[in-house]
């Protein structure tokens, strides 16, 4: 019996993760030198502008053993403006390492990944690196690792010559007693054990080690603890025990090997190792072969696939046939004939596969909402040659395919296509892998704030069959009226549903939902309920030794061209409200350079409402509109000295101010123009 241990490492950026990847490759023999951020030679970094920048980018896959463990190391972003690839991840770890520098200490994205681990109850172990390095901490460090990420944490060992090239780690023999204290939270025996081991504080613990290391594992495993290692990933110090570490404390998913045996120990805290269930993974990375052919990366959790086999994916409303299957083993991807639960392969043959699909039966777990606020900003890509404007679509399609951080919109009319961000960073990204892998050189607009539209009341209109200039054969009447913040777009009939055939109903609401993408300000309109009022059609007409009459009758194309007018006009009547996102922000400084941030933020409409000071120190909580945050980022340092410490989160959409409505131009047929609509419904149909 073999074990799979699929592990996440998950830190700010600079804070040595990918480093730490290396070194962890080396110990374990996978690889016999170690790697380069600064050359750009390391294993996992594999995009061009990833060597260049010295960040990660895209998580990247590669194993090695533990004795009968197999870790599949995820190596995974930090920089903010990939935190949708983060997300991804999330939904395939059995356990994370954070990684927190000793000397940087604990940052905002720090904060922001913490939560989210904790949410989701992932197992995470925190890795403290850099102890070699000049200005490294230790006591005070845990101190804010314990106010500002948990409290549930317990250092595994002591610190010697910090901040020098000989810094090292030593694991506590015996286990320290604040593990006791620890643990006992969660453990009623172990409580009645701590409250006699206070009253008797001459005594030795009166819990066996034993007794500690598997309970330390037990709420390790359930994100009810956060075991804390200390080492540097350059000199290498600490990182063996951080190895004992993810073996002895995070859980592992059983697996047979070759087809024979049973199901045996570790693990199987996450639900896994049901290699005979019915087959069920979560596609969280696609990329294209070198003929361009799609590889989908999927972590199975129940189940076996095989060569040969068809899945259905997307619900079962599509099915591919898998045609090749490589499993990750030895540091590398490696061909087999199946992959079973617990384990991530990358499966070919999938050619309509995209990240985030379920391969078989969906899994019902929370953990695969969006944990992750959406992207706020947008801009337009522009090919610096006109003759490469189709190369580009399909480039950035495919490139949609890949990435989850990647939101399309195209634009017929002007033939262009705008990208979702969630930072400027992204550009350099999308800009450097068009150049590198499509040969196509690109340019961007100016970046801009994705806004949406919410209704102000209750609008209603109707346009009747052949009557009062009415050019298609259709009667639709909708009324549309405000619903609660994020219950998404509810359609409803108040007509029979058997007053008409299904198709034109069915034509009416694929349209609705089509058409509020863009409302009258051109925004998407995300929280409505749609009733359709009236329903009517001209029934199927044939002449006497001919066949059917399409000028006569109507069809689906009739429903689709006429909604989208019906429904603008009871957009225009219920009248609609641009909201702009806002972020929630918090800014850590000297307390002595409050005077001269509140400046700052007033200037880029920044709100505080808490003010907390504590000695030399302030905090500051406020709202911020998403299109300031970029300038925050860049004003922040000067008033405080390079001192100031800022975290940003989504929070809400809020009525935009002033008089100025923000306008986005519409890439439909312009429903609110119906001159304009119908000429271009007609050059598009070619009539």
């Amino acid at each position: 019996m073999s074990r799979t241990l699929n592990l996440g490492i998950l830190a700010h950026v600079d804070a040595g993760k990918t480093s730490l990847t290396e070194r962890l490759l080396h110990t374990v023999g996978v690889i016999d030198e170690i790697g380069s951020v600064d050359d750009g030679s390391t294993r996992t970094d594999s995009l061009a502008l990833e060597r260049q920048r010295g960040i990660t980018i895209k998580s990247a896959v590669v194993s090695f053993e533990i004795d009968d463990l197999t870790v599949n190391l995820i190596d995974t972003p930090g920089h903010p403006d990939f935190i949708a690839e983060v997300e991804r991840v999330l939904n395939v770890l059995d356990g994370a390492v954070l990684v927190v520098s000793a000397v940087e200490g604990v940052q905002a994205q720090t904060r922001v990944l913490m939560r989210t681990l904790r949410r989701l109850r992932i197992p995470t172990l925190i890795f403290v690196n850099k102890l070699d390095r000049r200005g490294a901490r230790h006591q005070d460090l845990l101190e804010t690792i314990a106010a500002r990420l948990t409290p549930a944490i317990v250092s595994m060992g002591e610190v010697g010559r910090l901040g020098t090239p000989e810094a090292h780690f030593t694991r506590y023999t015996p286990l320290p007693p604040r593990l006791l204290e620890l643990l006992a939270e969660h453990d009623d025996d172990l409580l009645a054990a701590y409250v006699d081991h206070v009253d008797h504080v001459d005594h030795e613990t009166p819990v066996p080690a034993t007794r500690l290391r598997a309970t330390l594992a037990a709420q390790t495993g359930e994100a009810l603890v956060h075991p804390v290692f200390h080492g540097s990933a350059i000199t290498g110090a600490g990182i063996g025990e951080l190895i004992d570490g993810i073996r002895e404390l995070l859980p592992a998913t059983g697996r047979r090997d070759a087809g024979h045996g049973d199901e045996g120990e570790g693990g199987g805290d996450r639900g896994d190792g049901e290699e005979d269930g019915p087959v069920s993974g979560t596609v969280f990375k696609v990329e294209r072969g070198p003929a361009g052919e799609k590889i989908a990366y999927v972590r199975m959790f129940t189940g076996t696939v095989r060569t040969r086999d068809r899945l259905p994916f997307r619900d079962g409303a599509l099915e591919g046939k898998v045609t090749a299957i490589s499993v990750f083993e030895g540091g590398a991807a490696v061909r087999a004939t199946a992959v079973s639960a617990g384990r991530i392969a990358k499966l070919w043959g999938l050619a309509d596969i995209r990240i985030g699909d379920t391969l078989g039966v969906p899994r019902e777990r929370a953990a695969d909402g969006h944990h992750f606020s959406p992207p706020t900003l947008e801009t337009v890509v522009l090919p610096a040659r006109a003759t490469d404007r189709a190369t580009l679509h399909l480039a950035l399609t495919q490139l949609a395919e890949q990435d989850p951080l990647i939101g399309l919109r195209h634009d017929d009319l002007r033939q262009e296509t705008s990208v979702s961000l969630y930072g400027e960073v992204q550009k350099e990204v999308v800009q450097a892998t068009l150049a590198d892998e499509y040969g196509i050189d690109v340019t961007f607009r100016e970046t801009t704030t994705i806004c949406v539209e919410r209704l102000a009341g209750v609008g209603a209109a109707v346009e009747f069959n052949k009557k009062d200039g009415n050019p298609f054969l259709a009667t639709v009447g909708l009324r549309v009226e405000p619903a609660p913040v994020g219950s998404g777009v509810a359609f409803r009939l108040e007509v029979e549903l058997g007053s008409m055939p299904y198709a034109f109903f069915k034509a009416v609401e694929d349209t609705v939902r089509e058409a509020l993408e863009q409302g009258v300000h051109g925004w998407r309109v995300p929280d409505c309920t749609v009733t359709m009022t009236h329903s009517g059609y001209s029934p199927r007409q044939s002449h006497a030794h001919q066949g059917f009459d399409k000028s006569m009758s109507s069809t689906g194309a009739d429903f689709r061209g006429l909604t989208p007018l019906v429904l603008m006009d009871a957009l225009r009547r219920a009248g609609t409200r641009v909201h702009e996102p806002m972020h929630r922000f918090r800014i850590d400084a000297p307390a002595d350079t409050l005077g001269a941030v509140l400046p700052v933020l007033a200037a880029l409409r920044a709100v505080p409402r808490d003010t907390r000071t504590s000695g030399t120190a302030v905090r500051l909580e406020g709202l911020v509109p998403a299109a300031q945050v970029h300038g925050l980022e860049q004003r922040l340092p000067g008033p405080t000295g390079g001192e100031g410490e800022l975290e940003t989160v989504f929070d809400h959409y809020a009525p935009v101010g002033g008089t100025a409505v923000p306008e986005r131009p519409r890439t439909d047929l312009n429903p609110l123009d119906r001159k304009e609509y119908l000429l271009n419904l007609t050059r598009r149909v070619g009539v």
